[in-house]
């Protein structure tokens, strides 16, 4: 039996508020009337919503390439990056209603969906996870994130002894940074043009900070054969980045992408010392799990290790800004113009 027949006066059309991004810097929320949930559906109320600094000030921008799917493994953004559109893909909320054949133990959780930004969304029992006991919903809207920091842990191997730099420290940097000082790492560098980042960093595990001019002479060592990071990752959502990695690069090492950059592009010196050193360069990307791994993972099996690197983080610590939908327009406004105030943004929905 459905929650619509358990509870009657509950089952009605639900009016819901969307963002939309309408233009280049330009949002506005707009009222949906949301039907009943259909059979397999059910019908969430939002708690929280996470505002993603990187991919989805592309969105914002205008930066998103107009021939790509805004994410191709995520079904609520399988639309085509063409505005008016909604985006964003860490909401947090509380099922509300549940349509014929959905097991009714769903019925009043807290859940977490890749939802673009809205106070009510109908969602499929497959498209959202069910938050785990001990989980608050400011933790939980950063499963998305944690889960991409795990990937490029992943994706990049470290190994014991390893000198490690992290390029980039808004959110997924610092997370990322916080896995990466739990192995016997020999050095853990952290880089960001913001000096509060660079101190949060530390705070995370970095062993030390710099602003991108200042560190390429801390990676370089007297042995040839060893200067240089063994591993680099570039998460700063900054092309030119890529010129800075494969500066503190050595002989052999290894240069993992994490950033996405939409239509964003620049010129990288592959020639000289890059050509000769032997750069390992990848990509990482968190809707598939890379193919020497998924003989033995899932994407279960790392969502229920991002929630345990959740319990150990505690990443709602990283929450600077919380704001109510409508004021998603300053919000967004302050992202783009002054990005070094801003940590973690989220929208909170009563």
């Amino acid at each position: 039996m459905s929650a619509a027949a358990d509870h009657p006066s509950q089952v009605q059309p639900q009016q819901a508020q969307q963002l939309w991004f309408t233009k280049p810097f330009a949002v506005e929320v707009r009222e949906q009337l949301l039907p009943v949930p259909a059979a397999g559906e059910l019908l969430v109320k939002t708690l929280c919503s996470a505002i993603s600094a990187g991919t989805e000030m592309l969105v914002y921008r205008g930066q998103i390439p107009g021939a790509m799917t805004l994410d191709a493994g995520l079904d609520s953004l399988q639309g085509a990056a063409d505005y008016p559109l909604q985006y964003g893909y860490a909401s947090v909320g509380l099922v509300q209603q549940i349509g014929e054949g959905v097991d009714s133990d769903l019925a009043g959780k807290r859940v977490f969906s890749f939802q673009p930004h809205a106070s009510h969304f109908l969602a499929t029992p497959a498209s959202v996870i069910v938050l785990p006991d001990d989980i608050e919903p400011e933790a939980a809207v950063f499963l998305a994130n944690m889960e991409t920091a795990v990937n490029l842990v992943q994706d990049g191997a470290p190994a014991i002894g390893e000198r490690i730099a992290v390029l980039g420290q808004g959110v997924v940097g610092l997370l990322l940074t916080s896995l990466l000082s739990r192995f016997p790492l020999a050095d853990l560098t952290a880089v960001d043009g913001v000096a509060a980042r660079r101190a949060q960093a530390l705070l995370a595990g970095a062993r030390q900070a710099f602003a991108p001019e200042a560190v390429a002479a801390s990676l370089q060592h007297q042995s040839s054969a060893c200067s240089g990071a063994d591993l680099i990752y570039e998460v700063s959502g900054v092309p030119e980045a890529l010129n800075l990695a494969v500066s503190l690069s050595g002989y052999s090492s290894r240069i993992v992408i994490g950033s996405w950059y939409g239509n964003k592009s620049t010129v990288v010196p592959l020639g000289g010392e890059a050509h000769r050193n032997r750069l390992h360069i990848s990509t990482s990307q968190v809707s598939t799990i890379a193919p020497q791994l998924s003989g033995r993972w899932d994407k279960a099996r790392r969502f229920e290790l991002a929630w345990e690197m959740i319990r150990q983080i505690r990443p709602q610590q990283l929450i600077t800004h919380r704001a109510p939908l409508q004021e998603a327009g300053a919000l967004y406004k302050l992202l783009h113009e002054a990005p070094g105030d801003v940590l973690q943004a989220i929208f909170r929905f009563s």
